[in-house]
């Protein structure tokens, strides 16, 4: 196997960035990042432990991650299955970074910062809904902001219909389940079982 070894040789072989590619990186929120943010249903949460990296989704309403200001991301950590990998993570080390998604439009967006686990009750009582409020909210500093292009997305057709798998061509989550525990969880009850649970625990 031949591989790189240094910055150098990545370079010569990549070549320089394009201006696009570096003017559209700022250290903060500007209203066009912003209007993005506040689109975005989806984003994929990376952090770094003493374990290694991690990389989970997180979704609500769009604009569920709330700019509070251009340097400073509101993030709601809703209902999930209490592995609390990426809490545990920044606890550790509080770098992260998000990718915003929005369903049909190709470019996503990148934020990179830093994050503080808050429980302050005020705070989480603004981001309850039905009632409900977070167990905590991320507090993200904003070091740097851009999009990415869109040739990932049309690559992969993410947003073609015409490409969406039926649920029976990958495994379920039961089957998932049933086949690294050997039957001890999961299979069909835990599927049958799966969209009513889904309903009542997403808050």
């Amino acid at each position: 196997m031949t591989a790189i070894t240094s910055l150098a040789a990545l370079q010569s072989l990549y070549g320089e960035p394009a201006e696009a590619s570096l003017v559209k990186e700022t250290d903060r929120v500007v209203p066009v990042y912003r209007s993005f943010i506040e689109a975005s249903p989806f984003a994929t949460l990376a952090t770094r432990g003493p374990e290694g990296l991690d990389c989970s989704p997180r979704g609500d309403g769009p604009g569920f991650v709330r700019v509070q200001d251009e340097k400073t991301l509101l993030l709601p950590d809703r209902r999930g299955n209490n592995r609390i990998d990426s809490l545990r993570n920044i606890l550790h080390d509080p770098h992260l970074a998000l990718l915003f998604m929005i369903p049909g439009i190709g470019e996503t967006l990148r934020v990179n910062g830093r994050g503080t686990i808050s429980v302050e009750p005020a705070l989480l009582e603004s981001f309850a809904i039905d009632g409900k409020a977070p167990k905590t909210v991320l507090v993200i500093d904003v070091d740097a902001v851009f999009f990415q292009c869109s040739r990932a997305i049309v690559r992969a057709e993410l947003w073609n219909p015409d490409k969406r798998l039926p649920r029976e061509a990958v495994p379920s989550a039961g089957q998932m389940l049933a086949g690294l525990s050997e039957n001890r969880v999961g299979g069909e009850a835990y599927d049958k079982a799966l969209p009513e649970r889904l309903k009542t625990t997403l808050y």
